[in-house]
């Protein structure tokens, strides 16, 4: 399934094989948390932005329109015409940020809808079925994204919480992935790892999750509010205690300066929602770091966002058409934005894989971080 096909350092470099497709790591997933990419960017545009693998949310499938609707109408790739892999979170983390509307217990948590109020209860079990109806690639276990900051006591019980819920998840997909009407029978489980900023107790978690050979390990319960600095340490880490013959998930992160430190400390997979979120607000990356199109300087600027960008936004339009959109409150002005960081995103990870092949990542690394803190340096 995963093949290690090169090291430096700690960074990995690996090919992971599925059965809706190969995935190249190190490698970017684009979020489309309801089987959809935000700013109008369909699944023909994500093969034109290099996307491997489209990632869609749990929770807010099961809400809208429904795991088994979509299960009625063949599974989420039928569903949105995506023939390539999918991976869906366990909706641990939307249901865990719900704190006013929900009740953790050991069977799962009891939870109240965000559209309209009624009552849902989600355990492993109901977690593990909701995938298996959505019929993802790879499924995500079901577990507790602890608040940040929280008690050392506290972490401990929702690690340890989490691990039995582990367990429960592993029987289930076991059951659900022989029963004849499954649509993929070959859905694949991720463990997450949690433990906060306690490293000890991350560095236990591991352990005893390593020894259920899952397809792959997640790292949670990061980007929740700690600096990028204790984030990185937490990976120093942990990460040495997750097997190397396995792909490893930071899930939720993050900047291109994050995504190049994280590699270097051997994480294969990321997602995260700024792409697509700055994206929609005019908030677009460069190799010299993020700009803003509403920017009074951009109003006759007739050059793409980038000169070196291959994406379709930069191959035809200009920063101030693009500008023009956004004021003119014209929904194209998203779908260009969204289309070229996501591509942004995509095409350095290819860089990061090429590097990596010729075992120049370490000079392709400094070379990138030089060149975001460009726009910071002209800003100060």
């Amino acid at each position: 399934m995963y093949e290690l096909l090169k090291t430096e350092g700690r960074a990995k470099r690996g090919r992971f094989t599925t059965v809706h497709g190969v995935i190249e790591t190190p490698v970017f997933m684009n979020v489309g948390t309801a089987a959809a990419i935000k700013g109008a960017v369909d699944t023909l545009d994500l093969k034109a932005l290099k996307c491997q693998v489209e990632l869609s949310n749990t929770y807010h499938l099961h809400l809208r329109p429904g795991d088994e609707v979509v299960k009625k109408l063949g599974g989420l790739h039928k569903f949105m015409v995506w023939d390539r892999p999918i991976l869906t979170d366990s909706g641990g983390f939307q249901v865990f940020s719900l704190t006013t509307l929900r009740k953790i217990k050991e069977e799962g948590v009891y939870f109240n809808s965000h559209i309209d109020g009624r009552k849902i209860f989600m355990g492993p079990e109901e977690s593990m079925t909701i995938q298996s109806n959505l019929a993802s690639t790879i499924a995500m276990a079901f577990d507790e994204c602890p608040p940040y900051p929280a008690t050392r006591e506290y972490m401990q019980n929702s690690v340890d919480r989490t691990t039995r819920w582990l367990e429960r998840c592993i029987n289930k997909m076991k059951e659900l992935n022989s029963r004849e009407d499954t649509i993929n029978k070959n859905q694949l489980l991720f463990g997450i790892n949690q433990g906060g900023t306690y490293n000890d107790i991350r560095i236990e978690h591991a352990k005893r999750i390593s020894d259920f050979d899952l397809a792959g390990y997640a790292i949670g319960g990061l980007a929740v509010g700690e600096t990028h600095e204790k984030m990185y340490d937490v990976l120093d880490n942990v990460v040495p205690y997750l097997p190397q013959n396995k792909p490893t998930y930071l899930m939720g992160v993050g900047t291109p300066a994050n995504i190049l430190e994280a590699v270097d400390r051997g994480v294969d997979f990321f997602d995260c929602v700024l792409p697509a979120r700055n994206g929609r607000h005019a908030h677009v990356y460069t190799n010299r770091g993020k700009i803003n199109l509403l920017n009074a300087q951009y109003e006759l600027d007739d050059t793409p966002i980038s000169e070196e960008c291959n994406c379709p936004t930069c191959q035809r339009y200009s920063k101030a058409y693009i500008r023009h959109l956004f004021k003119a409150k014209e929904m194209l002005a998203m779908r260009l934005c969204v289309m070229h960081n996501l591509y942004f995103f995509n095409n350095m990870m290819e860089e990061i894989r090429n590097a990596l092949d010729e075992g120049n990542f370490a000079g392709y690394k400094a070379m990138r971080l030089e060149g975001f803190k460009e726009l910071d340096s002209k800003r100060k």
